[in-house]
């Protein structure tokens, strides 16, 4: 005997609804039966004079029905139907015989008169039997459904949103009723990530701190036994780029264990309370099913800084969902065995009572790779690619300091999009020479017309960059120099940048030079300027007041800085500084750049045979590499290059 299973008590009941395909049929039958039935009994309308010359002097009328005293409908003899004058009337749908009436009408203004006329043109009529009248009211209920549409489109227009639910989410399951609940995407335990851990390369000590809290996922008993406690939240911070989300991705596939994940974004709503109310039903699901990890991408959307300097700026909805973020991390639920992994990659502008102990436990900051890190990201990215034997990834990581992981799945998909655009059966080291100068300097330009009057301005400007850089002690080392049009620059010259930790004086001092150099060669031979080193001086301008504002590097105003870690006087409409102070900051970046400028106009001067030749070699072949450069201008006295290209 088969027995019927019992409901899963989880499950809410729900009504069964009609299928679509119910609603055409209905639809159907009711078009059907308006068009032959309705149609089939629809009378015509005929006049007075006609009805009295044609139908009530030959005899024809039957009887006359008044309906709602202003329509008079004529019923037909059944012995004249035959007469051609009948010929049009309606006809039974079966047997094609003709309807039993009424079979005419007309319109009348007063009962009355109708009377009268009526009793006036009876009277010449032979014979004494009249024409039976009769009268009666009869609703018109085709006239009232179409009054009544409207209001059934809007009740049928709410239905559908009450099963359906809001615009923008549709198709997550939820009614407008339920919009508050969470909409996070949930990796149940047993299902395999895609990615893991082998997948994540230059992260070791993070990787390192993750892994740890995954092995507590799995053996919390070592952890318990020694009284250690389940963290409960991870931050993790670092530019964009730089693999937080891919990491939070590799933890879905090592964690073994439920794994919610959603942006920050998905909080914000525009009904009052909705972010608030989603936070509590993500814990909610996420406590029915701990031990577990949540992960919400971009938290600085919800968990900004409170205070009154962002007062005109506040979100209560915002600050509504922020607090109850905090109220679940830390509230009196204390064992809930829910660990919060968060990325954000503004650090500094979440509230301090995110950041506390006992809500997120563990900062993890990922930075920008360093050589060693690079040369890993790029074995991991370029073993889906056919490489010829000439790609090395030592060379590839020196070439590209200051890359994010991004970048460098950038460069290797552009890579090998321009060898397959060449044609070209492997991925070669010019196709990743030509990807790196696209990621840096743009698209190239070839079709750009340039006047050789244009060309060799550019060509003494990127060859003043080249020669001020070179004989600069700290300046970077030249790797290639172009006057082909990038982008929106005209000319751009390549350097290997040392990856230093700290930054001297005579660093920044000779950045801004190597900068300047464009500007000074065009003063020094064509004895004026032009509007071609709008970058060059965007970068020494910053470069000048961060040395005088942040590093405190300047020689009036020492040891000072005005730097805030905390994110929090970027948007606020004070200074924390005198307006006495920010004449002497200004004063004082004009002084280092034109003390550089002097220094660069010097440095041209000494070497001019140099530059002359440099920028003439540019003009016929357009673009140097180190070692052309190398025999123009000599050996460098300090030789900062790590690797050859």
């Amino acid at each position: 005997m088969s027995t019927r299973p019992s409901p899963d008590p989880q499950k809410p009941f729900r009504l069964s609804r009609p299928g679509m395909s119910w609603i055409y049929i209905i639809l159907f039958i009711v078009l059907i039966w308006l068009w032959f039935f309705k149609g089939q009994n629809t009378i015509q309308e005929t006049t007075w004079k006609q009805f009295e010359e044609e139908m009530l002097v030959p005899k024809d009328v039957a009887r006359l029905t008044v309906v709602n005293n202003a329509r008079v409908e004529i019923y037909i003899r059944e012995e004249s139907l035959d007469k051609p004058l009948y010929k049009n009337i309606p006809r039974r749908l079966l047997n094609d015989e003709p309807v039993p009436g009424p079979h005419f009408y007309f319109n009348i203004g007063s009962v009355e008169i109708f009377h009268a006329e009526l009793e006036k043109a009876q009277e010449n009529l032979p014979g004494t039997e009249h024409v039976t009248v009769t009268y009666g009211t009869r609703e018109n209920w085709w006239q009232n459904f179409l009054f009544l549409l409207p209001i059934i489109f809007l009740v049928l227009f709410w239905m559908f949103l009450l099963r359906r639910g809001i615009p923008g989410m549709k198709g997550k399951g939820t009614s407008i009723f339920n919009f508050g609940q969470s909409n996070a995407r949930v990796i149940e335990k047993g299902t395999k990530s895609k990615i893991t851990f082998k997948d994540v390369a230059g992260m070791e000590e993070a990787k390192e701190e993750i892994y740890e809290l995954i092995t507590f996922l799995k053996s919390p008993d070592k952890y318990k036994r020694l009284g250690a406690k389940m963290p409960k939240g991870v931050l993790l911070v670092g530019p964009p780029g730089t693999g937080k989300t891919l990491l939070a991705k590799a933890i879905a596939g090592e964690a073994g264990v439920p794994f919610f994940s959603l942006s920050g974004s998905e909080f914000v709503e525009m009904f009052v309370g909705v972010g608030a109310s989603r936070m509590r039903d993500l814990f909610q699901k996420a406590k029915a099913k701990a031990p577990c990890i949540i992960f919400i991408d971009e938290i600085d959307t919800v968990g900004r800084a409170r205070g009154k300097a962002h007062a005109f700026q506040a979100n209560d909805e915002r600050e509504s969902t922020l607090n109850q973020l905090l109220a679940e991390l830390d509230g009196f639920d204390t064992d809930a065995g829910v660990i919060v992994l968060a990325a954000t990659n503004r650090g500094d502008v979440l509230d301090p009572a995110l950041l506390r102990p006992g809500r997120f436990d563990r900062h993890i900051h990922l930075e920008l790779p360093n050589l060693k890190e690079r040369e890993a990201i790029f074995s991991v990215h370029l073993k889906p690619l056919q490489l010829s034997g000439d790609v090395n990834t030592a060379a590839l990581a020196a070439q590209t300091p200051g890359f994010s992981g991004a970048d460098i799945a950038n460069i290797c998909n552009e890579a090998a999009l321009i060898a397959a655009r060449r044609e070209k059966q492997v991925v070669g080291k010019q196709d990743f020479m030509d990807a790196i100068d696209r990621v840096i300097g743009g698209l190239e330009k070839k079709s750009k017309i340039i006047t050789p009057e244009e060309k060799r301005r550019i060509a003494y400007h990127e060859a003043g960059h080249v020669t001020a850089s070179w004989y600069l002690e700290h300046a970077h080392p030249v790797l290639k120099v172009s006057i082909i049009p990038r982008g929106r620059s005209l000319g751009a010259a390549w350097y290997i940048p040392e990856e230093r930790q700290i930054i001297t004086r005579s660093e920044f001092f000779d950045a801004i030079c190597t900068a300047l150099g464009g500007r000074a060669a065009e003063e020094l031979i064509f004895e004026e300027v032009s509007s071609n080193a709008l970058d060059d001086l965007e970068k020494a301008t910053k470069q000048a007041y961060n040395m005088v504002v942040n590093y405190g590097l300047g020689t009036t105003l020492r040891n000072i800085s005005f730097y805030d870690s905390t994110g929090r006087t970027e948007q606020s409409l004070y200074r924390s500084y005198s307006e006495r102070t920010a004449q002497k900051i200004d004063s004082e970046a004009q002084q280092i750049i034109d003390d550089a400028y002097d220094k660069t106009i010097q440095i041209l001067l000494d070497h001019q045979d140099q530059l002359h030749a440099l920028a003439k070699a540019l003009i016929r072949k357009e673009t140097l590499h180190r070692p052309d450069v190398e025999e123009i201008l000599g050996a460098r006295k300090k030789s900062e290059d790590h690797a050859s290209p």
